[in-house]
């Protein structure tokens, strides 16, 4: 960094006829994404390069931060720097991300508009690492394996696909879960394998060990000679990060594989449109007879059938009322909040501007809590006034599980702790998905919500909780059971559930993006805070007003997205976030 007082504490910048090295170094503060100089002192010369964690002085200050670039100064050449204006780093505070994954941060930083520091954080150990821990691969490098897609069942368990892409040599391993990334760590290193887990045994991974295992940042780990990307379950959303940058794991290692030339798998029961399209036809899949065999038994509950306003199916009643089974259902509803629906015709009470669904916050006003769009409390279709409540919250649906099982129902949340009390019955948003372990039936009370829901990515996300309440009652030869209740019951999503042949939905989906342009045939983002629609006009991007300064933008691609926003000014005293591809937009 230039400056009039250079600090000489850590050794004197070097003489005239001494080359003078110069590190550019991205510094670790909240706000600030330039790159500042720095005098690499004699002493640091050999621990300074392209990665390097170092500490450095910044105004009055002292900061973290990373080399980006390592060079030296020719004090010859006309204009150069005087190194007497440059500041020394001050430590070395131990090894950071390799060369190779400090320029794939800056083309992520790049592509989803966010901070190259945020990346270079993600790859980071946590603590210092003053030098790699040595490993003596177990494994040699086998036959080459090509990149593509695998698809498998929903109960399969994906260690013989991992095994047969590592064949290939050193590899990384990202699962959507630390639960996930554990045990498939204990089964690796049970086949042989020298695992790093991810974040604990970064040390290992820039030593070089055959495979390391992580979550979503394990895709920016340190694997010296790559070779292999595999992504379980490239489909889950938490393999997104929801902080900006908003990148993906699964284009993240996509890029990465291109980059190092290694290899990427993309392993899922339910293959996203993006992994399809990127892989051109590349997919292995199971037989007909395996893959049916591999998913739970479907059953589909019309509720127009039962009466528009019925909110338990006699098919759930009687799951309900058998205590020999343990039943979980899922309503992404918390609280009392209600969804309506006609009485008279019972098609859904929905926006008129975008057809998403309304609430009614004041009695006899619905509003659309996507574009705030309000009108009267009327049906759309056949004007009648009378409308249920079709859609009940959590806390009330319980007290009405709880009279029709005649058992003990207990309520489970976000907040639940990990291991709910024991019982027959549970009910709850999405979480309980994640709290409870083993069910014989999982009921959906009403998947219309998930499959009607304003994101264009709505079909793979309903596909994907079936995914999920797939493995927790298991395969159909051992009993387990969904029940899915719906207004809709020839919807894409659940006839490709229903004949277990996710690539039904894949196609529609993919026919339907492309004619409409969105993602992977285009690119969104959402841009919020004040001054957000002067930014988005500023980069000349078309964008839909949600309301609350919330705009919706789309481009082209993603090149054209990047770019325009790159090259626009954020106006003064703007708070604006931006996230590229967000999930539940």
């Amino acid at each position: 960094m230039t400056s009039s007082e250079p600090e000489t504490s850590i050794g004197a910048p070097a003489s005239a006829h001494e080359p003078v090295h110069v590190a550019r170094v991205v510094v670790d503060v909240t706000g600030l994404d330039k790159r500042f100089d720095y005098l690499v002192p004699e002493n640091l010369r050999d621990q300074v390069r392209v990665g390097t964690m170092v500490r450095v002085p910044l105004g009055p200050r002292r900061v973290n931060g990373w080399v980006v670039a390592v060079s030296t100064l020719d004090l010859t050449a006309a204009g150069a720097i005087e190194p007497e204006r440059l500041k020394p780093i001050t430590k070395v505070r131990g090894w950071g991300p390799p060369p190779e994954v400090v320029e794939l941060a800056e083309w992520v930083a790049w592509r989803w508009h966010g901070r190259v520091r945020s990346v270079l954080g993600s790859a980071s150990p946590g603590r210092a690492v003053r030098r790699p821990t040595a490993s003596d691969r177990a494994r040699p490098p086998g036959l080459p394996v090509g990149s593509g897609v695998r698809r498998i069942c929903p109960t399969d368990d994906p260690i013989e696909a991992v095994i047969e892409a590592l064949a290939v040599g050193p590899g990384i391993v990202v699962a959507p879960s630390v639960e996930q990334s554990r045990v498939i760590a204990a089964q690796l290193r049970s086949a042989g394998f020298t695992v790093a887990q991810m974040p604990d045994h970064w040390a290992l991974a820039a030593g070089g060990a055959d495979v390391v295992v992580g979550t979503r940042p394990a895709v920016l780990a340190p694997c010296p000679n790559l070779a292999v990307i595999v992504v379980l379950d490239e489909h889950d959303e938490a393999l997104q990060e929801e902080r900006n940058p908003t990148w993906h794991a699964r284009d993240v290692a996509i890029e990465r594989g291109r980059r190092q030339r290694a290899a990427v798998v993309l392993v899922s029961p339910v293959p996203s449109v993006a992994a399809l399209i990127w892989a051109g036809g590349r997919i292995t899949r199971p037989s007909r007879n395996a893959e049916r065999a591999g998913w739970p038994i479907l059953d589909i509950a019309d509720l127009d059938v039962d009466g528009h306003t019925q909110v338990l199916s006699s098919r759930l009643i009687a799951q309900l009322r058998d205590h020999d089974r343990r039943v979980v259902c899922v309503s992404n509803t918390p609280g009392r909040a209600r969804r309506l629906a006609c009485r008279a015709c019972g098609a859904a009470a929905t926006c008129e501007s975008c057809a998403a669904v309304v609430h009614e916050p004041v009695e006899g006003v619905l509003v659309c809590g996507r574009c705030g769009t309000e009108r009267p409390r009327v049906c759309r279709q056949c004007g009648s006034g009378a409308l249920a409540n079709l859609r009940r919250g959590v806390t009330r649906l319980r007290e009405e599980l709880e009279a029709a099982a005649g058992r003990p129902v207990v309520e489970v949340t976000a907040l639940t702790e990990d291991e709910p009390p024991d019982s027959g019955v549970y009910v709850g948003t999405e979480a309980v998905l994640h709290r409870v372990r083993r069910a014989d039936t999982v009921a959906f009370i009403d998947f219309d919500g998930e499959l009607i829901a304003p994101r264009y990515r709505a079909a793979e996300q309903a596909m994907a909780l079936l995914v999920r309440a797939a493995r927790m009652v298991g395969p159909r030869a051992e009993g387990g059971r969904l029940i899915v209740q719906t207004r809709d019951p020839r919807h894409d999503v659940l006839a490709a559930a229903l004949h277990a042949d996710p690539g039904r939905l894949a196609d529609r989906e993919a026919d339907q993006r492309r004619l409409l342009g969105l993602p992977p045939f285009g690119a969104l983002a959402t841009v919020t805070g004040s001054g957000a629609a002067e930014f988005i006009d500023a980069a000349g991007l078309g964008g839909a007003d949600l309301g609350d300064d919330h705009w919706l933008v789309r481009a082209p691609s993603w090149s054209v997205l990047a770019d325009r926003l790159a090259a626009t000014a954020r106006p003064v005293g703007s708070r604006l976030r931006v996230a590229i591809d967000p999930s539940r937009d």
